[in-house]
C-alpha cells in the first residue's frame, strides 16, 4: 500500500508538475505563483464540495481559479512591466490573503464530505483499492494529453518559441505579452487542478499546504528531465510525470524507511532539497562526460 499510495500522490502532484514544467521549461519564467494557486484550487473545491457542490465541477472550478490568478501574474508583468520574479511573489502574497478569505479559516476537513475521491472508490468498487488510482491517473493522463495538444497548435508553438527568444517572435509579429499571460494562465490552472485534487484525495484543505511546490514540482521536471532526455514534446511531458512519481516513491521510502539513517518526518524539506541538487548535478556531470567523449 505504501507504493500504492506513493503512486497516487506522484500523479496527482504530476499535475502541479506539468504546470511547473510549462513555466520554467517552456516560458523561462521562474513563477512563484504556485505556491498561492494551488492552495487557491484546494480552497475552491473545498468550499464548493462543502456548499453543496459537484465535486467533479469542483475541479473544473479550481482550474479556473488557478487560471485567473495566473492572469493576474502575466498581467503583472507583460502589462505593468514588473519582474517575472517579483510579479510572481507579488501575486502569491495576495493569494495568501483570498485563500483565507475563501476558506473563511486557516484548514477545512472533507472527511465527512462526499469528495470526488470517494464517490469514484464507491462508484468502482470492483477495482478495490485502485479505483482511486485509476481515476487519478485517468485525471493525470488528460492533463497530460491536453498540455501535449496545446504546445502543437499555434498558440502553443508561439508560446515555446517566445521562451527561447522573445524578441525574435515579437520581429514575426506575434503578441508576446499575450502569448506569456496564456501560458500563466494555463500553468497555474494545472497547479490548482492538482491543489483540488490533493485536497480531495488528502480530505482537507489547508492554507500552508501550496509551501514548496515550486520546488516539488522543480524536482519532478528535473529529475524527469535527467531520466528521460528527449526534445519532443510529448515525451517530455511523460518525463515530468515519471519525475514526479520518482520523486514521491523517494519521498514514501526515505519517510518509512529514514529512521535507520537517522531521518525523520521533519527533514523533508531536507530531502526535497538533496534531490533536487542531486537532479541538478546528474545532467551536468552527464554533459561534461559526453563533451570529454567528443574531443577525444
Amino acid at each position: 500500500m505504501l507504493l500504492v499510495h506513493a503512486v497516487e500522490q506522484g500523479l496527482a502532484y504530476g499535475i502541479a508538475a506539468l504546470g511547473v514544467f510549462l513555466t520554467y521549461r517552456i516560458l523561462q519564467f521562474p513563477d512563484l505563483t504556485v505556491d498561492g494557486s494551488f492552495v487557491t484550487g484546494a480552497a475552491v473545491a473545498s468550499i464548493l464540495i462543502l456548499n453543496g457542490g459537484d465535486p467533479f465541477l469542483a475541479l473544473a472550478a479550481a482550474f479556473a481559479a488557478g487560471a485567473a490568478a495566473g492572469l493576474v501574474t502575466g498581467f503583472l508583468n507583460a502589462r505593468l512591466g514588473v519582474a517575472n520574479l517579483l510579479a510572481g511573489v507579488l501575486t502569491m502574497i495576495m493569494l495568501y490573503s483570498i485563500n483565507l478569505r475563501i476558506m473563511g479559516r486557516p484548514n477545512l476537513s472533507l472527511l465527512r464530505a462526499a469528495t470526488a475521491t470517494q464517490t469514484v472508490d464507491a462508484a468502482w468498487s470492483p477495482l478495490g483499492p485502485l479505483a482511486i488510482l485509476a481515476f487519478i491517473a485517468l485525471l493525470t493522463i488528460a492533463a497530460k494529453l491536453a498540455v501535449d495538444a496545446f504546445l502543437k497548435t499555434e498558440a502553443g508553438f508561439a508560446l515555446r518559441a517566445g521562451g527561447d527568444s522573445e524578441a525574435m517572435v515579437g520581429a514575426y509579429g506575434v503578441d508576446v505579452r499575450s502569448s506569456k499571460m496564456i501560458g500563466l494562465a494555463l500553468s497555474n490552472g494545472l497547479v490548482a487542478l492538482s491543489g483540488a485534487l490533493v485536497a480531495q484525495y488528502g480530505g482537507f484543505a489547508d492554507i500552508g499546504m501550496g509551501i514548496g511546490t515550486i520546488v516539488t514540482g522543480l524536482a519532478a521536471v528535473i529529475l524527469g528531465g535527467s531520466l528521460l532526455r528527449s526534445s519532443r514534446v510529448g515525451w517530455m511531458t511523460a518525463a515530468v510525470l515519471l519525475g514526479s512519481l520518482v520523486y514521491r516513491i523517494a519521498v514514501a521510502l526515505a519517510l518509512r524507511y529514514g529512521h535507520v539513517v537517522g531521518f525523520e518526518a521533519s527533514d523533508l524539506k531536507f530531502i526535497t532539497a538533496a534531490l533536487v541538487l542531486v537532479a541538478l548535478v546528474i545532467p551536468a556531470v552527464r554533459e561534461r562526460r559526453e563533451r570529454k567523449v567528443s574531443s577525444c
